[in-house]
């Protein structure tokens, strides 16, 4: 499935767009630290070309310094990102079906900082595994010490998050581990610590989100805190939300055991805020 050629304005990111033919909606996909967003076509259960079929155009970009995109691979600050996301929503609020967002852990954060700094124009959020809640078990002194760190020396690799907490599924673990696209590395300094400033900041603009809101996280993640999901949905404001918690899910639950279950939840629900 090849997307056509997206331009965001004043972002130097290489974006794309998969066009339904008959559109009931639009989605505008974030995608995950070390990943990038033609990922979503081959690998979570091919979850693009499911959207397509159900009447979704995805938008995506390849976030800067990862994919396609310019930029040190992965060292990235998340304002920066953020101001990226806001860019990109601007160009699609101007259209007509309704617009949802859909992030995917790093790409989750994103997407609700974007959400609850500018709610205009979008008529729903995904969130997926979100890293919402950074840096949570970390001692005071790391706290502290992570933004002078990422200034010292932004491209330090300092956490290595792993394969094995991706998903059950040891085909997918393997196809991640294989793809040359991805970066491996560890989370640079910059990376981390911007993620750690940025979650933590969000939580009281959170009280005022009334947006129809869908969460899906896996109870065994390891990667990101379901915890923060939990957190999160209890603190929006909004009376259209939903959080499913699956049960022994990993990271990528799209990726996971549970894949088939969790696409069907959200796409049922995109359906359901966009009747066509």
């Amino acid at each position: 499935m090849q997307p056509q050629q997206w331009t965001v304005p004043g972002a130097p990111v290489q974006g794309f767009v998969w066009a339904a033919p008959d559109e009931r909606g639009r989605v505008l996909l974030s995608h995950g630290v070390g990943e990038y967003a033609g990922r979503y076509v081959e690998r979570y259960h091919a979850l693009i070309p499911t959207l397509v079929d159900a009447g979704f155009t995805v938008y995506s970009f390849d976030q800067r310094g990862h994919g396609t995109s310019g930029g040190r691979r992965a060292v990235v600050d998340m304002a920066v990102l953020v101001e990226d996301h806001l860019k990109a929503r601007e160009v699609l609020r101007v259209q007509g079906t309704p617009l949802f967002l859909f992030g995917h852990s790093m790409g989750g954060l994103i997407t609700a900082a974007s959400a609850a700094r500018d709610p205009r124009g979008v008529s729903g959020v995904v969130l997926s595994s979100p890293a919402l809640l950074v840096g949570e078990s970390e001692p005071a002194l790391v706290k502290v010490l992570a933004p002078l760190l990422a200034r010292i020396a932004p491209a330090l690799p300092v956490t290595d998050l792993g394969t094995g907490g991706l998903s059950r599924l040891a085909d997918e673990v393997a196809a991640y581990e294989a793809d040359t696209v991805m970066y491996h590395g560890k989370v640079p300094a910059l990376t981390g610590a911007s993620m750690l400033t940025l979650s933590a900041s969000l939580w009281p603009l959170y009280a005022a989100w009334t947006l129809p809101t869908l969460v899906v996280h896996g109870t065994a993640d390891t990667i990101t805190d379901p915890r923060g999901s939990q957190r999160f949905v209890q603190t929006v404001a909004s009376t259209d939300k939903t959080l499913v918690l699956e049960d022994g899910g990993y990271h990528e639950l799209l990726n996971d055991e549970c894949r088939e279950k969790v696409r069907g939840i959200i796409v049922d629900w995109l359906r359901a805020h966009a009747p066509g």
